[in-house]
């Protein structure tokens, strides 16, 4: 008997034991788990407006959304491709006589108001200016003009005009040819970034060349340019991207975007290679990352833009392939979230080919797309 009562002691010392151990190390996983919590980036989360931008009127329809941008006061500027990207039975009133009551083009450029009202629509050929075969990109800056670019095969162009339509300046001009080591002209400019407190400007140079080109906003006179890694480009035709290869040393065409941060990094859009380069604002390599680095074709890193807190804390990468929006911590370059249902339906919060992105001054984000999508998405940004 006193020897079953030891064993029963023994046994329930053990136990007793056991329990104390797994007490503390389910604390101590506890603690963990408190810990990386605390320490976790929360990507910002965003919901689809269904109703903007508000229905156009004149039967107008949209070509391909070819650019989107945000100006100081929360009016939204997209420029889309019109007749050109729309089948000819969608525009039978646009016909010579009309086919029909429906419908039409509208002007290349829209601008909305916060609340996705149409304020105006203009653009297209004009005097004194040579208009894109094929405009691509619109940019805002703070005097009330647009910027806007063109990668049409004879585009070497970009032009500014007012937010009312009247043109004020071009650099660069049509039928130019320039390589990318050439300081005189542009060869299907993508984008411009305007850095507007030291009077520059840089262009994603785009689908001719292989390169950036930090300009003098007033002049146009290119004062650097870099191709991939900071080297000097080079136009020799890499084949296609194999992502088993090691990184191409130069940048594939087309080089979609390049966008400063506030604290003076440039990080641009390598689309082909699925590749995101940080450059500083004189053309010095810093960093790079991969975004669905398995993708082929056209690529993955379409578009970029920086979320509105003081730091830019994240990065959201339009990838216009995997139809989605990739959240990324701007610290680390990290994946840390993702918009987009990946459905292949035309419905809203979901994504065709996402070609350019902006965001406004609460965060809320605004997405081109192309192909057939055509259309211009809010997606406001949540508590």
């Amino acid at each position: 008997m006193r020897t079953s009562r030891k064993r029963n002691l023994y046994i329930g010392a053990a136990f007793l034991s056991i329990l104390v151990a797994l007490g503390a190390a389910q604390s101590a996983l506890q603690r963990t788990v408190n810990a990386q919590a605390k320490n976790a980036v929360q990507a910002p989360r965003f919901e689809v407006d269904p109703m903007w931008p508000k229905p156009l009127p004149n039967h107008w329809l949209l070509g391909n959304v070819i650019g989107v941008g945000v100006d100081s006061r929360d009016h939204v500027y997209i420029i889309h491709r019109g007749e050109a990207t729309l089948d000819r039975k969608e525009i039978y009133a646009a016909q010579n006589p009309p086919m029909s009551d429906c419908c039409m083009p509208a002007p290349p450029v829209l601008e909305f108001d916060a609340e996705g009202n149409l304020v105006k629509g203009w653009g297209g050929p004009g005097e004194g200016y040579e208009w894109p075969e094929s405009n691509h990109g619109i940019t805002p800056d703070s005097k009330g003009n647009l910027w806007i670019g063109g990668n049409g095969a004879n585009d070497g162009q970009i032009l500014v005009f007012t937010r009312e339509g009247k043109f004020v300046k071009q650099f660069g001009f049509a039928y130019a040819g320039a390589g990318s080591n050439d300081d005189w002209a542009f060869n299907k400019v993508a984008k411009v970034f305007l850095d507007e407190a030291n009077n520059e400007a840089y262009v994603a140079d785009g689908y001719g060349n292989h390169r950036v080109a930090d300009i003098d906003m007033r002049t146009g006179k290119i004062k650097r340019y870099w191709g991939a890694y900071g080297e000097k480009p080079d136009d020799e035709p890499l084949g296609r991207y194999d992502p088993s290869a090691p990184p191409a040393k130069q940048f594939r065409t087309p080089v979609h975007c390049a966008e400063m941060s506030t604290d003076g990094f440039v990080y641009v859009c390598d689309r082909p290679n699925d590749r995101l380069q940080v450059f500083t604002r004189d053309g010095k390599f810093v960093k790079e990352t991969f975004v669905e680095k398995n993708t082929l074709g056209m690529g993955s890193v379409w578009a970029l833009a920086f979320s509105r807190d003081a730091a830019q804390t994240y990065l959201f990468v339009g990838d216009g392939i995997n139809q989605e929006v990739w959240i990324l911590s701007r610290a680390d370059l990290h994946l840390v979230g993702r918009i987009g249902a990946v459905r292949g339906e035309k419905t809203a919060a979901d994504f065709g080919r996402i070609h350019n992105l902006a965001v406004d001054s609460k965060g809320n984000l605004y997405t081109a797309e192309v192909d057939n999508y055509k259309r211009v998405q809010r997606f406001t940004l949540k508590p």
